[in-house]
């Protein structure tokens, strides 16, 4: 899968914290578990769209 996360961003969000350069892999595959997560609810659910109430 594509990168999930954008690292400028990230960045931004922990303000003055250093940021590991693993960090992001981690935060990407932590994302992408939460993205299978949610699509899988919404297909047990009968539905295409995915929504908030999912995660």
């Amino acid at each position: 899968m594509a990168d999930l996360i954008v690292k400028a961003a990230v960045k931004e969000a922990l303000d003055d914290k250093n940021v590991a350069s693993d960090f992001y892999e981690a935060l990407d595959d932590k994302v992408e578990d939460l993205l299978d997560d949610a699509a899988g609810r919404a297909e047990s659910n009968g539905r295409k769209t995915v929504q908030p109430r999912d995660l």
